[in-house]
């Protein structure tokens, strides 16, 4: 008998794949995204200041690369990493970054100024400030002493 070593990470793959198998029968139109190269982008999305702010990791992308949507209570962003062209497909020796293109959506509270929202891109985190109405912000009421 043959020892063989084993590997957690293609012990996962295969069941990934006996998943997206099942959810592609019983769910016609199921695609798995890893599958055909499509990334998604790290976003972190907090309160400061009575704003909701969204960050996007966006390494090797520039502004022409990316773009945000608003549209009723959703926020988009879409954008495209490409392989470096100058390099020639056989001149690499391993390729572990993720090409292609993102589509990440968002659904906006109503608590949003849409009117309002503004967004700063620079050394490749996408900064998205979403401004509360000022009826949607807290604020201290005073009690009469009766």
């Amino acid at each position: 008998m043959a020892l063989v070593r084993f590997s957690p990470s293609s012990e996962v793959v295969r069941r990934r794949g006996q998943m997206n198998r099942f959810l592609a029968d019983f769910f016609p139109g199921f695609e798995d995204d890893s599958a055909q190269g499509s990334w998604n982008p790290a976003v972190d999305i907090f309160e400061k200041e009575g704003n909701i702010v969204l960050q996007a990791e966006l390494p090797g992308l520039s502004v022409k690369d990316v773009e945000l949507h608003v549209e009723n209570e959703t926020l988009t962003l879409r954008g495209e990493r490409k392989h470096d062209e100058e390099v020639n497909e056989r001149g690499y020796h391993r390729v572990e970054r993720v090409y292609g293109s993102f589509v990440r959506s968002f659904h906006l509270p109503a608590a949003v100024d849409r009117s309002k929202i503004k967004a700063d891109f620079k050394d490749g985190l996408l900064k998205v400030v979403l401004p509360k109405r000022d009826e949607a912000k807290p604020r201290e009421i005073a009690i009469n002493a009766a």
